[in-house]
């Protein structure tokens, strides 16, 4: 698929400003309702906040802290609803809670909510939750720290390894439903008509060319931006009040877990995660008030040195320091403003729809909204706009339909013949059906068709040439950024991606058109892209000697 330009005027039922998680599941849902609907970002899609969360599909366990009763079962529908139409991307996910003395949350209160929590949940879970005796957890998990420990919990939730994927489906679905999506395209202006919003002044970020986009409806859907979007054209108060949410990747570690860890944190009494990740750690995350360029948000040394502290504590053997971490990951989340919260976990994690009316008609501002939740958003969201159009209700279909990697009426099924026909390694096949789900056939066609494509590109994965042609044809990659981090996800190995990007960069010269100038800036901006993560990497000095670090 390639890059849309912005290059002529449309006149639709929707426009929809963010291509992130949400922006895209309402694209997704309003196409399917039958709108005309036109996406814009400038970046890649799911480029911003929701590549740079935990990987969970929670269940919403946090939620009952604050008597979220209404978005805890909103989650574990949702969470049931994506293990049914996402199985390749979302799984079950086990999570160990150990209770200390000293902890904030006696466990007796931590096992009460677990109840609740299983009684919400019923037949829509994946286990009951059940007490674990500090004696099994000495056995079962015998370089965790017993030093003050009450005992444990163990309770399913789901991970989705791969959330850029999810993005990437959506935008495939909506796309399939007749959505166009056009990336790399700065919103420059909203068309304000007296008391009317009236669409969407853009300009193409690559050509400078410029267009509007006249729609009976704009959605508002830019995460943490949304204010930006807003400011000088559409009085407001302040919506967004994000807080910021910090990662660090490492390597496992002396003593490292095979289950998750869900702990408190000795120092401010966060509950924070040890994450089992793709044969690696995730360990996060923090939540700090968050006032800065949105457009450059990089995990500080205290938010790192504070990650590997608390992993330290919990696991004694670890002794983790800076020099472990591969990289990291900050974003902001887009959650509501909340004046003189002094807890920012009090903030809401649930989602609302703003209608500017009566003062800008036609104007519709998502406010909050996370991973999980991404698609009764959407559907909130479209049935908020067929209100503004005046148009009859339509069902919702997306709770029924599968995503594009889960189109097969057994998945299992599926995913065993494929490993067992492919003429690939059990692990490269493994990984395909990971990425792309039943999509993974389409690699194979491609390097069928070309047996150049059969090419490795990435020693650790075992990534294809054919899947960095996919990535553009098919998939709406751009950049090498693109390809490399929300396509194929080689970006997000240890070395994120820096020894395959010149080969990859290659096979768009082969394959796709690209000239070796572009090739050589290609692999430029991917690596300037990776300074936010502040990749070990790319600290170390390069084969011929030059040094090339982090800023």
């Amino acid at each position: 698929m390639p890059h849309h330009p912005a290059g002529r005027d449309d006149v639709v039922d929707l426009a929809v400003i963010g291509a992130g998680i949400n922006g895209l599941a309402v694209a997704r849902d309003a196409a399917a309702r039958g709108l005309r609907v036109v996406v814009v970002d400038r970046a890649d899609v799911g480029a911003g906040t929701s590549s740079t969360s935990s990987r969970l599909i929670h269940g919403g366990l946090k939620y009952l802290e604050r008597y979220d009763f209404t978005l805890v079962n909103e989650s574990i529908r949702e969470r049931h609803l994506l293990f049914r139409t996402a199985p390749h991307l979302v799984r079950d996910y086990p999570m160990l809670i150990p209770f200390y003395e000293g902890n904030s949350r006696p466990g007796a209160l931590i096992r009460l909510g677990l109840a609740a929590f299983d009684a919400i949940a019923m037949n829509r879970g994946r286990g009951l939750s059940r007490g674990v005796s500090v004696r099994k957890v000495a056995r079962r998990w015998p370089t965790l720290s017993r030093k003050g420990l009450r005992g444990a919990a163990l309770f399913h939730d789901a991970q989705v390894p791969w959330a850029e994927r999810l993005c990437v489906e959506l935008l495939l679905d909506a796309q399939r439903l007749g959505a166009r999506v056009l990336t790399y395209t700065t919103v420059t202006d909203l068309i304000v008509e007296g008391d009317r919003v009236s669409g969407l002044r853009i300009e193409d970020n690559r050509t400078g060319e410029r267009a509007e986009v006249r729609a009976a409806v704009t959605v508002n859907a830019a995460g943490p931006w949304i204010d930006r979007i807003l400011d000088g054209q559409v009085e407001s108060r302040r919506l967004n009040g994000g807080t910021k949410g910090s990662h660090v990747i490492i390597d496992p570690f002396p003593g490292a877990p095979d289950t998750c860890i869900f702990f408190e944190a000795a120092a401010d009494q966060r509950p924070i995660f040890v994450l089992p990740w793709q044969g690696r750690y995730m360990l996060g995350s923090t939540d700090l008030t968050f006032e800065g360029d949105l457009d450059e948000v990089v995990a500080s040394d205290a938010e790192i040195d504070y990650l590997l502290a608390e992993t330290n504590r919990i696991f004694p053997e670890a002794r983790l320091t800076p020099s472990d971490v591969l990289y990291s990951v900050a974003g902001v989340r887009p959650l509501p403003y909340t004046a003189g919260v002094s807890d920012n976990a009090k903030i809401s994690r649930g989602h609302t729809v703003l209608n500017h009316a009566p003062a800008y008609s036609g104007l519709l501002t998502v406010i909050g909204g996370k991973l999980t939740t991404h698609r009764a958003l959407a559907e909130d969201v479209t049935d908020d706009v067929l209100r503004v159009l005046g148009r009859r209700p339509r069902r919702c279909v997306t709770r029924e339909r599968p995503f594009p990697g889960a189109e097969t009426s057994d998945w299992k099924a599926f995913a065993q013949d494929f490993i067992r026909s492919s003429p690939l390694s059990g692990k490269q096949s493994r990984r395909l059906l990971t990425v792309y789900g039943v999509r993974a056939r389409r690699v194979l066609e491609l390097a069928a068709e070309n047996p150049s494509l059969a090419e490795v590109v990435d020693k650790e994965s075992g990534a294809l040439a054919a899947e960095v042609v996919m990535a553009v044809r098919e998939e709406g990659a751009v950049t090498l950024g693109d390809i490399l981090l929300r396509r194929m996800l080689v970006g997000l190995g240890a070395d994120m991606g820096l020894s395959a990007a010149p080969t990859c960069a290659d096979v768009a010269v082969r394959h796709l058109g690209w000239d070796e100038a572009r090739a050589r800036a290609e692999v430029a901006g991917y690596e300037a892209e990776l300074r936010r993560f502040r990749p070990r990497a790319l600290a170390t000095p390069t084969p011929s000697g030059s040094d090339r670090r982090t800023s």
